[in-house]
């Protein structure tokens, strides 16, 4: 039987999802970092046939999300996205950290995976952690720096007022940079990663995940099997009950 439970761990309340007769047992792991605007319960779904699989996993609340909901309005809540990002990162490895001394995870075992700005929090933390055995982004982006400045482009477009000088922004975008997969490929190492994308994408465009797949591939030879993308020609912004499968069956080979 599988057991959902609400729990803090290194701080960040988080749903911890795992079979029941396997509780207290060392296993392999699975983190699971959901969407901007979202919350760890939407992604039950994921925890539960991965938990069934014989992973533990766990879906933590981003900052400002969910039970850390801290009533921004939504302009708030945008301009503090790359803050949640870096934060979210900062987070996975603490929360790693806790179960590994609590003597419940495999540490050669660890997975990630997120949506959207979980994808973008998943290709981050790839760059920075080098004991993520494998990885899943659906519809997330590894091209910070290329992202941040479309984000800004799209604001003043809107006129949306941003309370930063450019020497403030500048100053943000290369505080991002350590993060920025794209710009440092190398540090995959030959890792399982699974990308997924829909191509009518209109929040998180296609087009990031399409180049840094077609940058990369050449580093997976001979390790092709390590690296696949799955592209979804009518997919928007929605994780389609495909990619939730594929997603399970990535981990059950490489974690």
């Amino acid at each position: 039987m599988v057991i959902i439970e609400k729990e803090t761990v290194a701080q960040v309340p988080v749903l911890h999802v795992v079979k029941k007769e396997k509780r207290e047992e060392r296993l392999p792991f699975i983190l699971f970092i959901h969407g901007f605007t979202s919350a760890k319960e939407h992604n039950l779904h994921f925890g539960y046939l991965l938990a069934e699989a014989g992973y533990r996993v766990i879906l933590p609340d981003a900052l400002h999300h969910g039970e850390r909901d801290s009533s921004l309005s939504e302009r708030e809540l945008q301009l503090a996205f790359w803050n949640i990002v870096t934060r979210t990162i900062t987070e996975i490895k603490k929360i790693k950290e806790e179960l590994e001394l609590r003597n419940l995870i495999q540490p050669d075992r660890i997975g990630l995976a997120g949506t959207s700005m979980g994808g973008i929090v998943t290709f981050g933390a790839l760059a920075v952690y080098p004991w993520i055995k494998a990885a899943v982004s659906l519809m997330g982006n590894p091209m910070y720096e290329a992202f941040f400045d479309a984000l800004i482009e799209t604001g003043k477009k809107m006129g949306v007022a941003i309370p930063l000088s450019d020497e403030q922004l500048k100053r943000e975008k290369a505080r991002l940079m350590k993060y920025d997969l794209s710009r440092q490929p190398e540090k995959l190492a030959g890792r399982p990663l699974l990308i997924w994308h829909g191509k009518c994408d209109q929040v998180v465009p296609y087009s990031y995940t399409y180049e840094f797949y077609e940058q990369i591939k050449p580093l997976y030879q001979g390790k092709e099997e390590n690296l696949k993308f799955i592209s979804d020609d009518t997919a928007g912004h929605k994780v389609t009950r495909e990619a939730f499968l594929e997603t399970v069956k990535w981990f059950t080979k490489h974690v």
